[in-house]
């Protein structure tokens, strides 16, 4: 990536900055902006004008538009030729409608980076998989992601978009652990009924989107996970021998189903394997935290050091 910021370098001294949007601009993108300040005029979208502060003091340009209000998006076209698609669709149906409402005001040839999820998989049986696993989401959630993908994908052939998709698992960070659930010792799946899951520290969810925005082929997926191989059991034990927490107990799965939430459940209900190697090897990108294994002690030693 050294030699494309470099050349970026002597653009920016050209002609400035180029314009880059975000939407969605939560956790992950406030973690994104330090990194494209350098390159970008950065313009975040937010529905809450009660943010607009926050954002700005980040170093962006708010703007007060809302994904599920077309009209609101008309002056969202046309301002920047570099987006960051980080949005969640709305909380109901099979088709992701916010999305469909971008693609609408998407103009020609505009660089995009869509931040999907592995559900869209759906269960594949502990398989380790690549990019070219075929579809199957087993829930309407994982249904609006796999429309987002297609509606995308449309628009980029018509419209000569550069798209890369990242399918995403689970996102941790200090303030994204399942602390308050090992707290409520909720159950997990005794070992012969686990699944697999899979994570990506938000600051290396950051900078691969940042690598996909120079980088990625058009038209290309990328797993953005780490390198942990664990079940979400394990992975609860964990996060409990680093925070000095009890492990949650373990129960069947017949048994556990009447006690958590259905959504809690379907997570547990798929099991999968990511292979990761197009990040590496396409993106250039070398993870600061490989695995939740390397992470969990630092940000465990990191939250003894802040309570001090």
């Amino acid at each position: 990536m050294k030699n494309i910021k470099q050349n970026h370098d002597v653009r920016l001294a050209r002609f400035g900055k180029p314009r880059l949007l975000i939407l969605g601009c939560g956790d992950v993108g406030l973690r994104l902006l330090p990194l494209l300040k350098p390159y970008f005029r950065i313009f975040a979208v937010t529905s809450q004008p009660a943010r607009c502060a926050e954002l700005r003091a980040a170093g962006a340009v708010p703007l007060v538009a809302d994904l599920d209000q077309p009209a609101t998006l008309a002056r969202l076209a046309r301002l920047a030729n570099i987006v960051v698609h980080l949005a969640p669709p709305q909380s109901a149906g099979e088709k992701d409608r916010r999305t469909r409402n971008l693609a609408a005001i998407l103009p020609e040839r505009t660089t995009l980076v869509y931040i999907s999820t592995t559900g869209v998989y759906g269960d594949c049986g502990g398989a380790l998989i690549d990019e070219t696993r075929l579809l199957s989401p087993h829930n309407a959630r994982a249904k609006r992601r796999v429309d987002a993908e297609q509606v995308l994908r449309h628009w980029a052939r018509r419209r000569g978009g550069n798209l890369a998709i990242l399918r995403v698992p689970g996102i941790y960070a200090p303030d994204r652990l399942p602390l308050e659930r090992l707290q409520k010792a909720t159950p997990a799946l005794l070992a012969a009924d686990d699944v697999y899951t899979n994570h990506i520290h938000a600051d290396d969810l950051a900078r691969i989107i940042v690598a996909a925005i120079f980088r990625a082929s058009p038209l290309r997926i990328y797993h953005a996970s780490d390198d942990s191989q664990l079940k979400m059991a394990d992975y609860f034990d964990l996060v409990a021998q680093a925070f000095a927490l009890p492990p949650p107990p373990r129960l069947p799965r017949a048994e556990l189903a009447q006690q958590v939430s259905p959504m809690l459940l379907s997570f547990m209900s798929e099991s999968r394997r990511l292979q990761n190697l197009r990040i590496k090897s396409e993106l250039g990108v070398r993870l600061r935290y490989p695995d939740v294994q390397t992470a969990l002690p630092v940000m465990a030693a990191g939250l003894a050091t802040s309570q001090e």
